[in-house]
């Protein structure tokens, strides 16, 4: 009797891991063509601020990349994940580096590229659980088979927390600039950048004297790396 029910629950897991597994491929391809309006995280910004007693807020309007000003992509990839283009959504070596920095004992800097925010962001919840980290390492890893380096950049620019309830491109250009996406000059677009670590205390309309200081940090990287070239994986 116990072997048997220990068969059937082993079966069941095998079909809730099987069935999860098809659900997770489907939602990414299904997300690969259709604008993503929402995340997870902004719901739980939205349900943060009730709980503070503080009308919801949420600004966000996608827009293709295309309707995205190119200096915005360039400025994250300086700011954010340098080696965008060319790693497989996982940069090894800032995670030795990382490591190597908390062996040593300094400040613990996050090693975590585009590609990984960008699953985050969309298929998961802020946390740094061993749960959480695996299923953002599976995502990361689909979205850069299914949907490439592009798709991932599009989604990123219009999903990404950039202030108090804002988020996109879009948004945040017309709320601290504004103007359109499209418009935002290079300036514009390394301060939206440098403020990416914790947009909602950097704002990219009132740039501090450390925010302007990264700001200049950014744009002499912008120079450094060119144009970006979507035909590299």
């Amino acid at each position: 009797m116990v072997a048997k029910a220990a068969g059937t629950a082993w079966k069941w897991c095998r079909r809730v891991v099987f069935w999860s597994a098809v659900g997770s491929v489907a939602l990414v391809v299904v997300l690969r063509f259709v604008p993503v309006y929402w995340t997870p995280l902004m719901l739980i910004r939205v349900c943060e601020q009730w709980g503070e007693g503080r009308p919801a807020m949420l600004k966000h309007r996608w827009v293709s990349i295309e309707r995205i000003a190119e200096p915005l992509a360039l400025a994250v990839v300086a700011a954010e994940d340098n080696r965008f283009l060319i790693h497989r959504g996982f940069d090894l070596e800032q995670i030795v580096e990382a490591r190597r920095d908390a062996d040593r004992g300094r400040r613990l800097r996050g090693a975590s590229t585009i590609s990984q925010q960008t699953a985050k962001n969309v298929f998961l919840w802020p946390g740094k659980s061993y749960v959480r980290k695996g299923l953002e390492a599976y995502f990361t890893a689909l979205i850069e088979v299914l949907w490439g380096k592009r798709r991932i950049m599009e989604v990123y620019l219009n999903s990404i927390e950039m202030g108090d309830g804002i988020y996109g491109a879009e948004a945040t250009a017309a709320a601290h600039f504004g103007k359109g996406a499209a418009a935002l000059s290079r300036g514009e677009a390394a301060l939206i950048a440098a403020s990416l670590p914790n947009p909602r205390r950097l704002r990219s309309d009132r740039p501090s004297a450390y925010l302007l200081k990264r700001q200049g940090k950014i744009l002499s990287l912008m120079g450094k790396i060119g144009p970006i070239n979507w035909g590299v994986r």
